[in-house]
């Protein structure tokens, strides 16, 4: 009896390019908003600057500006405030900066990342599906992302896990 290999050669390509595919929540917004990254990355020849907000519902907010030239790194700046009394004005309690020779001496503040490793981080981790979480993902800052993460089901207050990011612009 002669086995014929093909079909089942093809069967094995074809399984292996179906468990390839991504998993994740706004598949097609999330495509569509890294090409308008990679776009935007060309043209400011990979040298721009985003901020990272972070707002808790008891009144805090920080800031951090995170500075990518030629695709590195190279600085960082915070700014905390807080809302000392009800309905009262945000006061500045902590504020630095961070330059290439000091990069990564606070804890605070967000991860000194590129944009590459936000979307690596976004289709890797934020967005995958899960059966306990609500993902979410926006595009307002000129079609890259803008917000992306999740909140687990049945959790309260400051419960997400992502990105916020308010403004990305070239250097």
């Amino acid at each position: 009896m002669q086995l014929n290999v093909y079909p089942v050669i093809m069967l094995l390509v074809i399984s292996l390019f179906a468990s390839c595919k991504k998993d994740i929540a706004y598949e097609n917004d999330f495509s569509r908003s890294e090409n308008v990254w990679k776009k935007f990355k060309a043209s400011s020849g990979n040298s721009y600057r985003y901020m990272v907000t972070n707002g808790s519902w008891a009144g805090t907010l920080s800031e951090t500006i995170v500075t990518v030239e030629n695709g590195r790194v190279m600085g960082r700046s915070y700014l905390y405030k807080v809302r000392e009394v009800p309905n009262g004005p945000l006061v500045i309690r902590d504020q630095w900066e961070e330059d290439a020779s000091s990069l990564g001496s606070h804890q605070q503040g967000a991860a000194q990342l590129t944009l590459d490793e936000i979307y690596q981080r976004a289709e890797n981790d934020w967005l995958k599906k899960r059966d306990d979480a609500e993902s979410y993902f926006e595009t307002k800052n000129g079609g890259m992302i803008s917000l992306c993460g999740y909140v687990k089901n049945g959790c309260m207050d400051d419960c997400f896990i992502g990105v916020t990011i308010a403004y990305i612009e070239k250097l």
